[in-house]
Order: C-alpha cells, then sequence, then structure tokens
C-alpha cells in the first residue's frame, strides 16, 4: 500500500485540514525569521557580483596597460631605427653618382622621417591612454577595496541574524517535514502551489468576521457552516486558498499553552 492510499485511509478530513492549518502556522513563522534577514542575502549577492565584475575589469584594464607599454616601447625603437636609417641614407648621398640615386635617398629619408612622425603620434596616444586606463584602474582597485569591506560588512551582520535564529528554523522546519509526511501528495502540492502565488504566502486562512482570511471577501452563510463542519476541503471562490473552521486557531492556541 502506498504512502499517500494509507494517509488517506488513516485521516479524516478535519485531520487534513487540521495538518495544512499547522503546516501554514509553521511556514509562516519561517517565513517571519526569513523576513528578518530582510535584503541581506540580495545585497551580499550583489556586491559579490559586483566584486567579481570589478576584478574581470581590474585584470582587462591591466592587459591594456601592458600591451600599449609594448606598443610604446615597440614605436620608441622603431624611432631609434627609422633615425639610424635616415643617418645612413645622408652618409650615402655623400657618395651618389647621380641625381637619381639622390633623390632615392631623399626619398626614404622623407619616408623615415614620417614614420618617426607617425610613431611619435601613437606614443602620445598611448601615452594618454595609459593614463586614463592606470587612473581607471587606481579608481576599480579603490572600489573593490570598498565593495569587500561592505560584503564582510553585510555578511557578518546576516551570520549573525542567521546564527540568531538557527536552531529555532532548523526545529520549525523538522516540525514542517513530520507535518507534511501526513498530508497526502495532492493536497501538498496545492498547498505550495497556492501558497507560491499567495499574497504574504498564506496558502490556508481561518474565516474571518464572515470573510476570507486572505483577500477579504464574504464567504456565503451556507458556505461558512460547511466550513465549520470540516467535512470537505472547501477553497475560497476568489483567491483559491483553502479556507478552515476559524475554531482552529483557538484549539491551536490551547494546545500551545
Amino acid at each position: 500500500m502506498t504512502k499517500e492510499s494509507t494517509t488517506e485511509k488513516e485521516l479524516t478530513i478535519e485531520d487534513k485540514l487540521r495538518a495544512l492549518y499547522k503546516l501554514q502556522q509553521l511556514s509562516s513563522t519561517i517565513d517571519k525569521i526569513r523576513d528578518l534577514r530582510g535584503e541581506l542575502p540580495l545585497e551580499v549577492k550583489d556586491l559579490e557580483d559586483e566584486i567579481k565584475g570589478l576584478e574581470t575589469r581590474v585584470t582587462k584594464i591591466q592587459d591594456d596597460i601592458e600591451r600599449m607599454e609594448k606598443d610604446i616601447v615597440a614605436k620608441k625603437a622603431a624611432i631609434v631605427d627609422a633615425n639610424a636609417k635616415i643617418e645612413k641614407y645622408k652618409e650615402q648621398q655623400d657618395n651618389v653618382r647621380n641625381s637619381r640615386e639622390y633623390e632615392n635617398l631623399s626619398k626614404e629619408i622623407e619616408f623615415q622621417s614620417l614614420e618617426i612622425e607617425l610613431s611619435n603620434k601613437r606614443i602620445r596616444e598611448y601615452t594618454a591612454s595609459l593614463e586614463n586606463r592606470r587612473n581607471e584602474l587606481a579608481d576599480s582597485k579603490e572600489k573593490i577595496v570598498e565593495r569587500t569591506q561592505d560584503l564582510e560588512h553585510k555578511k557578518s551582520e546576516l551570520d549573525e541574524i542567521i546564527s540568531e535564529n538557527k536552531q529555532e528554523e532548523e526545529q520549525l522546519r523538522e516540525q514542517a517535514k513530520e507535518v507534511e509526511s501526513q498530508i497526502e501528495e495532492r493536497l501538498l502540492t496545492a498547498f505550495r502551489r497556492i501558497r507560491k502565488n499567495a499574497r504574504n504566502g498564506l496558502a490556508v486562512v481561518t474565516v474571518d468576521r464572515d470573510a476570507c482570511g486572505g483577500c477579504m471577501n464574504k464567504i456565503p452563510a451556507q458556505r461558512q457552516l460547511d466550513i465549520r463542519l470540516r467535512k470537505k476541503v472547501i477553497v475560497c471562490e476568489y483567491c483559491g486558498r483553502i479556507l478552515v473552521d476559524p475554531d482552529f486557531a483557538k484549539e491551536d492556541q490551547k494546545e500551545n499553552e
């Protein structure tokens, strides 16, 4: 015999409703503990992602700086090489045999001069870019230090809150698991679905002042009577929450006293 069929046979509808109500109370208490953490878990995750992004940016900037420094060294070497060629061509001009050779050497000298001019221009551009990238690197590293300090503070704050409520939360979760084991899979699935979509995570509510305790819509008198009889699972026709006898709350309070 399966767990579900055994549960259905052993538990009455009232037992099932009581188990659902108990599970809702436990789940709501766990929600309150989690609410104490507020936005801290998200803030910690955002800071971790931001730091990771900044570290990736630092790596890229460092690669850019290294590349530009190599480019500047290469351009300076090109200038030295061009000047050496100009000197060589000028010496050759002193020993030319005709004007054609002289003109060819003059063109080579002019070309090397343009190469020097272009290299100097690139060096100026790289130097300016290098300065910007170094400033960006310093700024990014400073941000990493600041964000890391913020992260450590947030983590410490979160760890303190978790530590304070850890034992209580674990006990509540164990109790919730025990109650869940008493509920058939079909009802448990419905409970989880309603709870996921419902405001404040309320899937099971009592009738309060002739109205649904979840959406506050009026419940007809005959339907209220059916709820009090505890003979079937009844849901609110407006919000879909499971409705239970308001006396469950009183009975639960007496049980916990």
